[in-house]
């Protein structure tokens, strides 16, 4: 079991660097997984973790790609809404990544 330290807390995490206990998740923690990810949190990255965190309380599961692509559009618009801008900031995996740092479970369909 891996674990991540935030401030005081150790924080569990899985073999593939999620979270163990969703309710662990703050913005603190959300920090911390993107530093080690070397991804410095903007407020496009926040603007998408929000949206992941809605998507995931509306339908208990984590996107896959084409659903975040398709979702993110229709809430953020399709400047927003499409795979280069979400490439761009979740490094060519943002399903993955993007619920890993929204500390949401790893896609079903994702490797």
């Amino acid at each position: 079991m891996n674990a991540l330290t935030v401030g005081t807390r150790a924080i569990e995490l899985d073999k593939d660097g999620f979270l163990v206990d969703l309710s662990d998740w703050s913005n603190d923690v959300a920090s911390a997984l993107a530093a080690a990810e070397d991804i410095e949190l903007t407020a496009e990255h926040w603007e998408v973790l929000e949206l992941l965190r809605s998507f995931y309380a509306e339908f208990q599961l984590s996107p896959a790609t084409r659903p975040l692509i398709k979702y993110t559009a229709l809430k953020l618009g399709p400047e927003k809404g499409n795979s280069l801008h979400l490439n761009r900031l979740f490094k060519g995996t943002p399903a993955k990544l993007a619920a890993k740092l929204a500390g949401l479970p790893k896609p079903t369909n994702c490797l």
